[in-house]
């Protein structure tokens, strides 16, 4: 896989639409947010645009490049603002997520990993770290 940057910075434009606002990204369609503040919207297209990147990057999509500001449309009472997506966090987020599995062991080794306790997901973990030698 090509190195993928650490950062990407996109404009974004805030829009107050009634008694809340939008944020949206002229240069990735779909990636929307919204908030009953400001503040709000930012924070959470912030956290969209970097969850949107990132789902590009899974796709292999093409990453387009950012529109210079010069160069968008807005209308009156929009808020251009650029924000940073912090790519670095996001990957390392979202490769340590969890994932449900089901598995099928022999009764017995239920019944005795029960009566001791034990942590099925962290032995499974473990064993996985050490047969891929991760």
């Amino acid at each position: 896989m090509a190195h993928l940057p650490d950062h990407y910075t996109y404009p974004a434009i805030l829009q107050k639409i009634g008694d809340h606002y939008g944020v949206y990204f002229p240069d990735l369609a779909g990636c929307i947010a919204t908030g009953a503040a400001a503040d709000e919207a930012f924070a959470a297209a912030k956290e969209g645009l970097a969850l949107h990147l990132w789902g590009m990057e899974q796709d292999g999509d093409t990453i387009p490049k950012p529109s210079a500001v010069d160069t968008l449309q807005m209308k009156q009472g929009d808020v251009l603002c650029l924000l940073d997506a912090n790519m670095f966090s996001m990957r390392a987020e979202m490769n340590h997520r969890p994932v449900k599995k089901t598995l099928t062991i022999p009764w017995y080794l239920n019944e005795l990993a029960e009566k001791h306790r034990l942590n099925f997901s962290q032995i499974l973990q473990s064993a996985l770290r050490d047969r891929l030698s991760v």
